[in-house]
């Protein structure tokens, strides 16, 4: 069997695989985009499939596609919504503007296998089904790539916010385990009055919940479908009908709340709905950073540095300094979201980039959404399985850091005021000495009355201490 067979487009010969379902434009796009060497994500085959197999549908039933040719094409995307043939998606994301060879990837494929199902080889000449007559008709990139973006990232989106659910369910467990650890509060990484560790640590699960309401928020406009638009907008050479059967049908087949738009010109122009999403998992990302690098703060140390919290060893740290462990999920997930925050710059300077009727950067938007999810979800449940479920707390490093800190003294401004109060502190720190010790000394203060003002515990529980002691 020959190494090659020849497949025609509009500019003429192409010789692709024997073997290969993809026809002329996609082997063009191969050759002409030899890039990264990466495939597109399968969030963005599942969508585009999708799109071919309701369009097959849609247009079956509105008589303008053979049932025989309508049914091989459902059969064939049927067959890749499944799993199968996903190596036949071979297009780099770095491709064509608009997405045009991807389309013309899923078409191919589609067609072909369609084309087997209906018993032709495919090197026939004879073959019935099109990949632009029938599988995208009443379509074009412009109308189906937007649509597949939306579906791609509404596909996964549950999954997202499980992953950052768990991870806060995770911190809220750890919270109510280390609420009686009273320890050093820090602000601009200077001592600060005290604050329990499950005050701190319950104040990442509130961000990481409200980082998902958020990103549900942000979704909700990615359920907003331009499909029906065709080319530019008008819906040329597409039924009246087709936009909201299209919309009808795909929430049927994906099981997504999905809607019309009630502008198609806007839904091909303008990509700030991506644009918001995106923002919204980079505002989740800023966060995931401060939390990871609060984490690697704690646990710092062993000996030499804070080391209120120890991270499970779950490696090796060190290729030359042996029994080093160092925290390295939590780096991972530092880097993973740097990562995060790169692909959504990528996609705000894309979604500015359109021109007029179309925005030709749809490729590298619909990649670098998919890519950052992907990224975010396994980065989320990386560090939650193997990091912060296994976090310890080390009560007595916690408790002897608040012992030596001198802010303790806040909570006596009420009673001896604040010059009193920094003149305190002062000569605590120069002279290694108990604030109580010292305010007693002074005659500032009571010994019972200090011991009631300065319970660390209480000034974790807000209001204003000492003054029931004080009269």
């Amino acid at each position: 069997m020959s190494e090659f067979r020849i497949e025609k487009d509009s500019l003429g010969e192409v010789n692709v695989p024997s073997g290969a379902l993809w026809g002329a434009q996609t082997q063009r796009a191969v050759d002409n985009f030899p890039i990264s060497g990466l495939k597109p994500w399968p969030a963005f085959v599942w969508s585009q499939v999708l799109v071919k197999r309701a369009a097959a549908e849609v247009n079956r039933d509105l008589g303008l596609l053979p049932a025989d040719v309508a049914n091989a094409i459902i059969k064939a995307s049927d067959e890749i919504l499944a799993g199968q043939w996903q190596d036949q998606f071979v297009v780099d994301p770095f491709q064509a503007g608009a997405g045009t060879s991807h389309n013309m990837n899923t078409n191919e494929v589609i067609a072909n296998r369609a084309n087997q199902i209906l018993g032709y080889k495919i090197d026939d000449a004879r073959k019935p089904v099109n990949p632009n007559d029938h599988v995208n008709m009443a379509q074009s990139t412009n109308d189906t790539i937007p649509t597949a973006i939306r579906l791609g990232v509404l596909w996964r989106v549950a999954e997202m916010v499980q992953s950052l659910t768990a991870l806060a369910d995770t911190f809220d467990v750890k919270a109510a385990e280390w609420d009686d650890i009273v320890k050093s509060g820090r602000t601009h990484l200077q001592d600060a009055v005290p604050i329990r560790l499950g005050q701190e640590v319950k104040a990442w699960a509130t961000a990481l919940r409200r980082g998902v309401e958020k990103i549900n928020f942000a979704a909700d406009s990615m359920r907003r479908l331009g499909i029906g638009g065709t080319a530019n907008g008008t819906g040329l050479n597409a039924h009246t009908e087709y936009h909201a059967r299209m919309v009808q049908v795909l929430s049927k087949l994906s099981g997504l709340e999905l809607h019309t738009s009630d502008d198609l010109f806007e839904s091909m122009q303008s990509h700030a709905d991506s644009v918001f999403f995106s923002g919204a998992v980079r505002a989740v990302a800023q966060d995931l950073i401060r939390i990871a690098n609060d984490v690697r703060l704690l646990s710092s140390g062993p000996t030499t540095g804070l080391a209120e919290i120890t991270c499970p060893p779950v490696q090796p740290g060190s290729s030359i300094m042996p029994g080093k462990v160092n925290p390295v999920l939590a780096e991972m997930l530092d880097m993973a979201m740097f990562h995060v925050i790169g692909c959504d710059t990528t996609v705000l300077l894309a979604g500015q980039a359109g021109q007029l009727e179309l925005n030709v950067m749809m490729p590298i938007i619909g990649h670098n959404l998919f890519e950052m999810m992907q990224v975010m979800i396994g980065s989320v449940d990386a560090f939650n399985e193997r990091c912060a479920k296994g976090l310890v707390a080390n009560k007595e490093r916690a408790e002897g850091w608040l012992a030596r800190n001198p802010i303790l003294v806040t909570a006596l401004n009420p009673i001896i005021g604040y010059q009193n109060g920094a003149a305190v502190a002062k000569q605590s720190l120069a002279e290694n000495r108990s604030i109580k010790e010292i305010v007693v000394e002074k005659g500032l203060m009571q010994p019972d009355e200090a011991e009631q003002a300065l319970n660390a515990r209480k000034m974790t529980e807000g209001g204003i201490q000492g003054i029931a002691a004080a009269g």
